[in-house]
């Protein structure tokens, strides 16, 4: 007897070991040209499939679960973040969700570490002015940075992503830092020599580096609201590599504006893919496209994370990254 396989729709473009794996074991339909489906193109995808794999750029809101088909079963979403997916809605309609927890953690820090590194040492700057033929040789005063060792690195979230920089900042000299929800072990304190702040307010008052780690989620909206910003040392810097819908964006901006925060490093932003426009006239931060779990390795770890989730659904079993258990 032939088996039919399951439709699975893959909304942006994987790396090609993925992708072919895909097509091997179900009947994949790729998105070639790697452009966003619309909301549209969306719903079309939920009523035709029996696994959606969406990314973090697809909006999935509760119209769209509502309209999927009756044969979709299992959103198994490439990522980490669940943010974009509107999970009450998924239960109500008995979609079991999945993501990729983990792969990225090695990545995001590294480039955590380079955007205090960047930003500390006005390395951008720096590389514009040659490429714009405006440097005139050495000066003692050229683009005074900031030493690391020494400095207070306060880290906003002490999760996976939290402790690998905090393992990494520890190498440059920086004393640690950290705010969470709740007080990690014993040992991990001592192990990172971690000095743990219940009060967000004290401790962003006291930094030199503030490094963003946490998830989105509605507690976490405007965590760092513009009463909290004002908190920061003139000198601080900022850094987010998390999510930019935890700062108040427009509130940053005026700070950093005015001079009344040093500079920042961001990989994200409050209303990507679009940039506050006066962010982008201010040369000291440090702006990159959503690219800290951008390499090849990390890609092809999520990738093979949503095939061992949709295999195992697909077999019969529980998938390994539950977000949203079957009803």
């Amino acid at each position: 007897m032939v088996h039919k396989k399951p439709v699975v729709v893959i909304t942006r473009k994987l790396p090609e070991s993925i992708e072919a794996r895909m097509m091997e074991l179900f009947d994949a339909r790729l998105n070639a040209n790697d452009i966003p489906l619309s909301q549209d193109g969306l719903c079309g995808a939920f009523q035709q499939a029996d696994v959606v794999v969406p990314t973090v750029t697809d909006n999935i809101d509760r119209s769209i679960i509502e309209a999927a088909g009756p044969q979709l079963k299992l959103i198994a979403s490439f990522g980490t973040g669940i943010d974009h997916i509107d999970i009450e809605a998924a239960k109500h309609k008995g979609i079991i969700v999945t993501n990729t927890p983990g792969v990225l953690t090695e990545d995001t820090a590294d480039m955590t570490m380079a955007l205090i590194l960047a930003s500390a040492r006005r390395i951008i700057e720096g590389a514009i002015m040659i490429r714009e033929g405006r440097w005139k040789g050495w000066s003692p005063t050229l683009l005074l940075g900031r030493r690391l060792g020494g400095k207070r690195l306060g880290i906003i979230g002490m999760g996976r992503i939290g402790q690998a920089v905090a393992q990494r900042a520890r190498g440059f000299g920086l004393s640690i830092h950290y705010h969470n929800r709740q007080r990690v072990h014993p040992e991990i304190e001592s192990e990172l020599e971690a000095t743990y702040w219940e009060s967000l307010d004290q401790m962003l008052a006291r930094m030199d580096i503030v490094s963003v780690n946490c998830p989105h989620t509605p507690a976490t909206y405007h965590l760092l609201s513009a009463r909290r910003l004002n908190l920061l040392q003139p000198h601080a810097l900022l850094i987010n590599t998390a999510r930019g819908e935890i700062i108040d964006e427009t509130a940053m901006v005026k700070l950093l504006s005015e001079g009344r925060i040093a500079s920042a490093g961001l990989d994200v932003y409050e209303h990507e893919p679009e940039i506050n426009a006066e962010l982008l006239t201010l040369s000291k931060p440090v702006l990159l496209p959503h690219v800290a779990s951008a390499t090849l390795e990390g890609r092809i770890a999520m990738g093979e994370r949503v095939l061992v989730n949709v295999k195992s659904f697909i077999d019969g079993h529980t998938p390994p990254d539950l977000v949203v258990e079957a009803p």
